[in-house]
């Protein structure tokens, strides 16, 4: 198949989610087109069946904001047309569900049909696509995609809720690829970061308030009070100030290293014992899975799809949002001894195991030749 693919090319887990997506599908032939305005981070390396389609957005004084929108659906009509793309799939109902439709319009007028197949990842939906401004092109853009999945029963159920939803969605969550993660770094360098005696804790995000940054803070502050550690802090954000103030209130600045966006997660996290996820809304907690499938145990809050990914007394610990104190108690729990750790990091990989890309992958392929085929029968129909 020819799939075209948009989504954000930023750190977010919906653009990482989509471009592993778009590198799974190529390595079993399908010739995937990304399409967005600029390449996707964790887009490497282009290959035959890899092609990116840089959306340009002409500057006009007239324009307040820039009509990004029109823009990617005109760019999506030009691709569909030049490279006979078969499948669009957009992550983000808003603005690509919205452009997607757009240009499925535009293609209809030259007798070009391609089914859409639409995405939700979270934020689209809980806060973003909630809002009143955005919930009625939301809605419509939901219910005229062909077909839908959410990325957690969680966030299906959210949109059913939020959402006056005429069309059935399907869950196809989250996936890693586990051989990959699994001691993927051979010069897994520990002594850089903290001392042998040390425990290791990171958190990885995009440090804004959703995340509950302070309360990473707050819970390795009485982790480190316990036994020795050392606090990771991965991402860029609004919040990262405030967490440093914090910091150097405490007094463990020293302690904790923040080391902004970057492309080597897996290598932090080859010489992490324990990963923080106490966010106030999640609607998968990508960033769990990265780190059980690197054998990382997880103390999250139990919002959203979290439940569904970090399994409590298994993969880590699980608390109400907010919950610091209990969170903290659990991570005491699990670095206790190295005997109660190892068993919580080979957990944490069979847990992950459940969202390996080979049993997630195929289940998007078989949603596209559906899609396919009901886009082929409808037209049939007309024509008859």
């Amino acid at each position: 198949m020819k799939i075209a693919i948009v989504c954000y090319p930023t750190f977010g887990g919906s653009g990482v989610v989509a471009t592993e997506l778009g590198l799974a599908l190529a390595e079993q032939g399908h010739e995937i087109h990304f399409i967005t305005y600029k390449q996707p981070v964790r887009l490497e390396l282009l290959s035959k069946n890899i092609h990116f389609h840089e959306v340009t957005v002409p500057i006009y004084p007239l324009f307040h904001y820039q009509p990004y929108e029109l823009a990617l659906s005109s760019k999506l009509v030009d691709m569909v047309k030049l490279h006979k793309i078969e499948v669009l799939h957009v992550h983000y109902a808003i603005p690509h569900a919205y452009a997607g439709y757009m240009a499925k319009k535009m293609l209809a007028e030259e007798n070009i049909f391609i089914p859409m197949v639409t995405t939700l990842h979270g934020t689209d939906i809980t806060l973003v696509g909630n809002h009143p401004f955005y919930k009625p092109a939301v809605t419509f853009s939901i219910n005229n995609s062909d077909v839908v999945t959410s990325v957690s029963q969680s966030l299906k159920e959210d949109t059913l809720r939020l959402f006056d939803i005429k069309k059935e969605i399907h869950v196809v969550p989250n996936f890693i690829d586990i051989p990959k993660k699994i001691n993927p770094v051979t010069d897994c360098q520990r002594d850089l970061m903290a001392e042998k005696h040390e425990r290791i804790i990171t958190h990885v995000s995009n440090l804004r308030k959703v995340k509950r940054v302070q309360d990473v803070i707050e819970i390795f502050d009485r982790i480190q009070q316990k036994t020795p550690s050392k606090l990771i802090m991965v991402g860029e954000g609004p919040e990262r100030e405030s967490c440093e103030k914090l910091c150097e209130e405490k007094g463990i600045s020293e302690k904790v290293m923040f080391l902004g966006n970057s492309n080597e997660v897996d290598k932090i996290l080859c010489f992490t014992d324990l990963f923080l996820l106490p966010s106030e809304k999640e609607s998968f907690g990508l960033a769990a899975l990265e780190a059980m499938a690197c054998g990382v145990p997880v103390i999250s809050s139990n919002t959203g799809g979290l439940p569904e990914v970090n399994i409590q007394g298994v993969s880590g610990y699980l608390s109400e949002v907010g919950n610091v104190e209990e969170m903290a108690e659990n991570a005491l729990k699990i670095l206790d001894t190295d005997e109660t750790l190892n068993a919580f990091k080979k957990q944490a990989i069979e847990s992950a195991m459940v969202y390996d890309t080979k049993k997630v992958v195929p289940m998007y392929v078989k949603l596209y030749k559906m899609a396919l085929e009901k886009e082929y029968s409808l037209r049939n129909d007309q024509s008859v």
